[in-house]
């Protein structure tokens, strides 16, 4: 009987790597540590930020202890709303899922706070310059850039000066000290947990670009693997039909090969999903040549590999596959001529020649394989009157009317 995976089992399945498959697991038996961990730093993080505001009881204690009147009251109300409006950015705009505030709005935010601190002073005199660093740590938040820490210069300006003009009050030069140290440790995390999110954001774009160039692999492969195969089971299966009557002893010599072939792609196909399949340039010329023996093709086929450098020789062995595939579906042939060179492949027909909207799956696979590979595909009509297809990594090879990559 089934059960129920738990998290950690569907992980361990379907998603190796790690992080990126907290985003694929559901609810069932718990959750991913990571993913509770994420929803609880988004509550305890702003919380820890509020806790900034008990500062603000400094310049609420010395408004309390003015003398009572209207400066008082107006005094401890825009002490209040100075909290109050800091923890609303904290849990609206602090963090990086908070949104960034238009440079219009942060400013009128900020003026509005200054504002509060200017009011606050009514009662509270100079304890009410405190108030500047809650509103340099509210700039650092809506601003989310370098400018914040010109708020904090600015700030240290106020503090500095404001005491000296106004009778009655007290220099608090120590209060620069921690406008500037709120304000560069603030903008520092700020700027740590945005790089942060950033990074994760490009670590799951990767995973996701990652997944879909396997797709397209696995498709191609599919295409490359399968289209041949199936071809040539088509074509002696073919000329099995027509023997039958005529001799039957080479109809079913024919009937095993197709069931051979048969074997043979499903054998490639494992082998593809475990990558462990390998083509090479022999196999392929040898493939070529019973295929196009089976279609009544003449064909000269090199008897030697030695040339082709060991790096090409994949990729040559690819476009023999494409060609050969091409010219038992397509190009209705009756000769076919391959050639090979130290830095070249090329196999002419007789058929039909290219199409001028012809840009099958396989070309394609196949340029992109060139490309890696550091050569690239050329189609053109051939000198035997046909398609020819041409794979080099020479520079002056551009004879063809269409090139292709």
């Amino acid at each position: 009987m089934s059960r129920n995976l738990t998290w950690r089992e569907r992980l361990e399945q379907n998603w190796p790597q790690g992080d990126t498959a907290y985003y694929a697991v559901g609810p069932g038996d718990g959750e991913p540590p990571t993913g509770r961990v994420r929803r609880v730093m988004r509550v305890v993080g702003p919380l820890m930020g509020v806790v900034w505001a008990v500062f603000l009881l400094q310049p609420w204690q010395a408004a309390w202890d003015s003398v009572p009147g209207w400066e008082r009251i107006v005094s401890l109300a825009a002490v209040l709303a100075l909290g109050l409006s800091f923890a609303w950015v904290v849990f609206t705009r602090a963090g990086p899922h908070g949104e960034r505030m238009s440079n219009r709005h942060a400013a009128l935010f900020l003026v509005g706070q200054t504002a509060l601190v200017a009011v606050s002073c009514l009662g509270a005199k100079q304890d009410g310059l405190v108030g500047l660093v809650f509103v340099c740590v509210t700039g650092v938040f809506l601003l989310r850039d370098p400018r914040s820490l010109g708020l904090a210069l600015w700030a240290c300006l106020l503090i500095l000066v404001v005491p000296r003009l106004v009778p009655g009050w007290e220099t608090i030069d120590d209060l620069l000290i921690s406008v500037i140290l709120a304000t560069v440790a603030v903008f520092g995390f700020t700027q740590l947990v945005m790089r942060n999110r950033q990074l994760q954001l490009a670590r799951d774009e990767v995973a996701v670009l990652a997944v879909e160039r396997e797709r397209e692999r696995i498709a191609r492969d599919i295409h490359d693997v399968l289209g041949h195969s199936l071809t040539v089971i088509s074509v002696k299966a073919e000329l099995a039909a027509k023997l039958h009557d005529v001799d039957p002893d080479r109809s079913r010599q024919e009937m095993l090969e197709v069931q051979n072939l048969a074997r043979t792609a499903l054998a490639d196909v494992r082998g593809m999903v475990t990558a462990t399949r390998a083509v090479t340039l022999a196999g392929e010329l040898a493939g070529a040549r019973q295929a196009f023996d089976s279609a009544a093709i003449a064909a000269q086929v090199p008897g030697t590999i030695d040339e082709v450098p060991e790096e090409l020789r994949v990729l040559f062995a690819w476009a023999i596959r494409e060609a050969t595939t091409n010219v038992l579906r397509h190009a209705a042939a009756t000769s076919v001529q391959i050639t090979m060179g130290p830095d070249a492949l090329t196999v002419d027909d007789d058929g039909t020649g290219p199409a001028d909207d012809e840009r099958g799956n396989g070309l394609h696979g196949l340029v992109e394989r060139a490309r890696a590979a550091g050569a690239r595909v050329e189609v053109s009509t051939s000198p035997l009157g046909g398609y020819r297809l041409l794979v080099t990594t020479r520079d002056d090879a551009r004879d063809s009317k269409e090139r292709t990559a």
